[in-house]
């Protein structure tokens, strides 16, 4: 008999949460133990129960992180598999949470890959992560069109901190911070860095907080 893994799912969007549970129901080896609208509370979970896999949003109520629970879970119950959702096309998000430990990682809007073939092959023991987040348009520019540095630069920005403040912080020249914003600027077509910030944020390119 195949034994039941024991399962949290974490997601504060009830709509979500229910569709998640929904396509777990597919499989006879997984039981759902709670669902959770807070990351926070998913530690203090695994902490109490025995848990085999949790599936957690990276932006939950009280904006709880859920990469930050997920770092918590595995260092606490390294045996916990660990996927983490998210409709955002944030681009740290990937590397934040194979930073994490997390095994595997779905884009909820992308159907390439289903969340029930996420599920099945984390649990076989795979990692299942996409190539990359999802491209979204920033002005004038896809996502894709800007380099790594360039991001860098941007997710200090939405930080409020100042180009002196991001030399100091990247370990660049100022004269290198202003660079990568003329080209920021240039690409995407906004005058002024705070129109690109606020345009960067509205599309959950650039999340700060989590």
């Amino acid at each position: 008999m195949t034994a039941m893994v024991r399962t949290i799912v974490v997601e504060d969007s009830l709509l979500a949460r229910e569709a998640v549970v929904d396509r777990l129901a597919q499989l006879p080896n997984v039981t759902i133990v709670a669902t959770l609208e807070n990351a926070a509370n998913a530690v203090v979970a695994c902490a109490r129960r025995s848990i085999g896999l949790v599936l957690m949003d990276v932006c939950t109520r009280d904006d709880e992180s859920g990469l930050a629970a997920a770092a918590r879970i595995k260092r606490e119950s390294p045996s916990t598999r660990v996927i983490i959702m998210t409709s955002m096309p944030e681009h740290t998000f990937l590397a934040k949470a194979q930073a994490a430990g997390c095994d595997s990682f779905w884009y909820k809007d992308l159907q390439a890959v289903g969340l029930v073939d996420v599920v099945e092959r984390t649990l076989r023991g795979e990692r299942v992560w996409p190539s990359e987040a999802p491209v979204v348009w920033l002005g004038l520019a896809r996502s894709s069109e800007l380099t790594a540095r360039e991001f860098d630069v941007l997710h200090q920005l939405a930080r409020g901190l100042s180009y002196e403040q991001i030399a100091s912080e990247l370990g660049i020249s100022l004269n290198t911070v202003k660079y990568h914003v003329k080209n920021l600027l240039a690409k995407t077509g906004f005058e002024s860095t705070l129109a690109l910030v606020v345009e960067a944020v509205d599309k959950r390119l650039v999340l700060p907080k989590y």
